[in-house]
């Protein structure tokens, strides 16, 4: 039997034999030079193009896409922590989390493939699944048996996407069934964990390690501007389908590379005492969520997304008027971003949260849900 990703390497191959295999250079830019290799060298391939001197204490900005002179040095080394945090060989930074589902996706699946995607999958998710000429097929949220069933069908290749926490449930993917079935159809699985990474599993490690099934995620797919506070997106996963991204990602290849600048910001707070604040922020998930069900509420998130559905449109945006009244901002949530008749109020917990914050926070959600009549 040949190994499941003969295709990459095939593709990878083809590139190669036509003259049209690419390779990051990393470097560093400075007014009109670029440090390639150690080597000034007059940048005659950047697009910006007036020449501004900079207002801000940040270094220069690339201008250019990280294939032409925008691969800053920075990223080399943001990109072998990712890889190492998410015991993958490889990673590769996009400048948000959206393209990153958008190139990885797109380039995987292909005709004749199957895709098999969450109901409650994100939006980038959704285009990235568009953008690709597999079949489609959208499995009920959750729903083991209902993927199980749809993953009978036939296909040269198949392809489960999932969030790993989502996003606006706050509620998490059963992956380790998911995993199990993926094992015995020969599927890949790919795993969007932007709400889980940083946050979820032993030191942050996401939603896989979180359920004992890191070695079966074939992507990731995450955020470096959720739970890190940076910016930016990125994908982790074998040499080959980095390699293959560098070469066939419209998203990565055709858009203006991250400013190095947030690459390094990103690094420093990856490189910082991330599970202090970890330990902390489950703490105030806990006291959040216990103190919402306290006091009426029918709250089954477990994670630090917690909503609040109240369902009719309305209703949802007076409550939300009311919370912003009484010194609560929490974003009333509707169509189309979750279905027409489960309109919701979505509580983010973060650490800068204190526990007193959150005490007269509960205080005022006691207060509408008497007034609503949700509680």
């Amino acid at each position: 039997m040949k190994p499941r990703t003969d295709f990459i390497s095939d593709r990878l191959r083809q590139l190669k034999s036509t003259n049209l295999y690419r390779t990051l250079e990393y470097n560093k830019i400075s007014g009109p030079h670029i440090i390639i290799q150690g080597k000034n060298l007059v940048n005659l391939s950047s697009n910006d193009y007036l020449g501004l001197e900079s207002t801000y204490s940040i270094s220069q900005i690339q201008s250019s896409s990280r294939l032409v002179a925008g691969n800053d040095i920075s990223f080399k080394k943001l990109e072998k922590k990712l890889a190492v945090h998410k015991s993958k060989d490889s990673a590769l930074v996009f400048p948000t989390g959206y393209m990153a589902n958008l190139g990885a996706i797109s380039i995987l699946a292909q005709k004749n493939d199957l895709i098999l995607s969450d109901e409650l999958n994100h939006a980038s998710i959704i285009d990235a699944c568009r953008l690709s000429h597999a079949k489609k097929l959208v499995y009920k949220h959750n729903d083991i048996s209902d993927l199980e069933k749809k993953l009978h069908k036939k296909a040269q290749r198949k392809f489960v996407i999932t969030e790993g926490i989502f996003s606006m449930n706050g509620d998490y993917a059963q992956l380790d069934e998911i995993a199990e079935l993926c094992q015995k159809n020969n599927a890949f699985l790919l795993l969007d964990d932007a709400h889980g990474d940083f946050v979820a599993g032993k030191d942050g490690k996401g939603s896989a390690d979180h359920f004992k099934v890191a070695k079966n995620i074939d992507v990731y797919i995450s955020s470096l501007s959720k739970a890190l506070g940076a910016f930016g997106g990125y994908i982790a996963a074998s040499k080959e389908i980095v390699d293959l991204a560098v070469n066939t990602s419209r998203p990565f290849i055709y858009t203006s590379a991250l400013p190095g600048f947030l690459a390094e910001s990103a690094l420093k707070r990856f490189l910082s005492d991330r599970e202090k604040n970890r330990l902390q922020l489950w703490k105030k998930i806990e006291q959040f969520g216990n103190g919402l069900r306290s006091i009426g509420y029918s709250i089954e998130s477990q994670s630090q997304i917690i909503p609040i559905i109240i369902g009719d449109e309305k209703k949802t945006l007076e409550f939300g008027r009311y919370l912003r009244s009484n010194g609560i901002f929490a974003q009333p949530i509707r169509y189309p971003t979750v279905n027409l008749g489960s309109a919701r109020i979505r509580i983010s917990v973060t650490n800068w949260l204190s526990e007193g914050i959150i005490s007269e926070s509960l205080d005022v959600f006691e207060k509408a849900g008497r007034k609503f009549g949700i509680t």
